[in-house]
C-alpha cells in the first residue's frame, strides 16, 4: 500500500486539526522539559526512537516483553499517561478506548500505552497499569517508565519523545516516522481517517 500521501503537508495539517485544544492545567503539565532545543514539543516527522522499558504487560495483563521493531510496516498509536493525571482520565482513556475498539484486531495497527512517570511515583506505579486495563477494558500493551524521583524525574519515553506532559498521544506511520504528537487527538477524526487509508 502506497502511504505518500500520508506524508504530504495537506495531511499533517489535516492531523493537525485532530488535536484537541484542551487546557493545560493540573496534570497536563508542560512545564521546562529541557529535552527539546528548538522550544517546542514532540519529534514530528523524525524516526521513532526505541521504547527500552523494562516493564511491559500484554492486554491480559501477564509480564512481557516488547520492541518497537516488531510494529514496522504498522501504524501505531501510543498514548502516554499518568494514573493521577485527570485529563487521562476524562479524554485519554476514552480516546484509547474507541481506537481499540475500531483497530484492536487490525494486524496493520498497534496500539501501546505507556506510563510516563514525572511526578506522583508512589500513586502512579506498576500495578496501576492491570488496574487500568480492567477499568477502561483496554486489552493493550501497556508499559511503565518511571523517571528517577531523585534526578530531573523525567523518564526517557517522555525525553526521547519529547512529550509535554500527559495525556499525550504519538502516532507512528508504517515508515516509523513519527507524523503526530499532540496532549490529545479528536479519536473519531482519526479513526475515520486511518479506516479510510487501510481500506
Amino acid at each position: 500500500m502506497n502511504y505518500a500521501p500520508f506524508q504530504t503537508q495537506n495531511r499533517r495539517a489535516f492531523l493537525k486539526l485532530l488535536a484537541a485544544q484542551l487546557p493545560i492545567a493540573g496534570a497536563l503539565w508542560a512545564g521546562s522539559l529541557k529535552a527539546s532545543a528548538a522550544g517546542r514539543h514532540g519529534i514530528e516527522g523524525q524516526q521513532a526512537p526505541p521504547l527500552n522499558l523494562d516493564y511491559w504487560i500484554d492486554g491480559d495483563g501477564k509480564r512481557t516483553r516488547f520492541d518497537i521493531k516488531s510494529t514496522e510496516g504498522k501504524w501505531v498509536y501510543l498514548k502516554c499517561f499518568q494514573n493521577w493525571c485527570p485529563g487521562c482520565h476524562k479524554y485519554g482513556f476514552p480516546a484509547l478506548q474507541r481506537v481499540q475498539q475500531a483497530f484492536g484486531s487490525d494486524d496493520r495497527v498497534s496500539i501501546l500505552a505507556v506510563q510516563t512517570v514525572f511526578e506522583g511515583f508512589a500513586i502512579n506505579s506498576k500495578s496501576s497499569l492491570r488496574e487500568l486495563q480492567l477499568r477502561y477494558q483496554l486489552p493493550v500493551l501497556m508499559g511503565h517508565d518511571a523517571g528517577d524521583p531523585n534526578g530531573d524525574h523525567f523518564p526517557q519515553t517522555m525525553k526521547n519523545y519529547r512529550t509535554g506532559g500527559t495525556p499525550w498521544v504519538v502516532i507512528i506511520d508504517p515508515s516509523g516516522k513519527v507524523v503526530f504528537n499532540e496532549f490529545h487527538i479528536n479519536a473519531d477524526g482519526f479513526i475515520e481517517y486511518l479506516q479510510g487509508v487501510l481500506s
